[in-house]
């Protein structure tokens, strides 16, 4: 399995655009979503509320119910990955991606999760750096997604790092959708946080647990949300590299749609 630590700066996101709209367009195998699970392993989480996390995406992807939306989404299935984060220079590619189409696929892929360990433990939380590194691995794949989603899973807000609605920013301009899990058993406001300054781009949305015990609930949720997406106009799929070019021409759409609450400040 091939791990991927923490690579491209923020202020490289240009040279990265630039790179894609430079190099021949390549041919990625087309599915209907890539998703990242960007779960939180920073020093607020504990071993045994990490293996909660961990065992409750297991067993959402073992779930009849997810693999039915799977189905559902279309012949050409997700594109899933994991990654664990913590602070400014802690994320790690820790389950590699995984082209997920039935109940077959999504056992192994549940299994991958399943056997996965802890590559962070402990740090500062360091939110815009999660999706900073998990907008570069959606950049860089083998994949193209007729939509791209960072799925956000976290008990606490940024205290080191990157700005995280700049980043969030960044990542809307390139027609990616972030949205969160907020987790309360830290800070029982945290999903305030996550809404204002967290989740973004088309058809965003933010969901809640308790704890994490009731992590295995919420994820199921999100994960069946995320798999239906929302409605989409039939539209040809553009390359990568022609995305690329375009946002530098300024010809894509640069905002926070379906959004409804402002950013603010951190």
């Amino acid at each position: 399995m091939r791990r991927f630590s923490r690579t491209i700066g923020l202020a490289a996101l240009g040279a990265v655009a630039w790179a894609i709209a430079s190099a021949p367009a390549a041919a990625n195998q087309v599915v209907e979503l890539e998703l990242v699970l960007a779960v939180d392993a920073s020093s607020s989480v504990t071993s045994w509320e990490f293996d909660l996390q961990m065992q409750g995406l297991a067993d959402a992807f073992r779930d009849p119910e997810v693999q039915g939306a799977i189905r559902a989404a279309g012949e050409r299935g997700i594109a899933v990955a994991l990654v664990q984060w913590s602070g400014r220079d802690r994320q790690v590619l820790a389950t590699d991606w995984m082209q997920v189409y039935d109940a077959g696929s999504a056992i192994e892929f549940a299994d991958e999760l399943a056997a996965t360990p802890r590559f962070v433990s402990g740090g500062s939380t360091a939110i815009g750096n999660a999706i900073e590194f998990s907008v570069n691995l959606l950049t860089f794949n083998a994949y193209e997604g007729l939509r791209r989603v960072i799925d956000v899973s976290g008990d606490g807000r940024t205290n080191q790092g990157i700005q995280t609605t700049q980043m969030r920013d960044a990542a809307i301009s390139q027609g990616i959708t972030v949205n969160g899990l907020a987790i309360l058993n830290e800070d029982p406001s945290v999903d305030r946080y996550f809404e204002l300054n967290v989740i973004g781009g088309s058809g965003a949305f933010l969901l809640s647990a308790t704890d994490y015990k009731d992590f295995a609930r919420a994820i199921k949720q999100k994960l069946l949300r995320e798999i239906a997406g929302p409605p989409i106009a039939e539209a040809p799929l553009q390359p990568k590299a022609t995305q690329a070019a375009e946002r530098r021409a300024g010809r894509l759409a640069d905002g926070h749609d379906g959004l409804a609450i402002p950013a603010a400040a951190e």
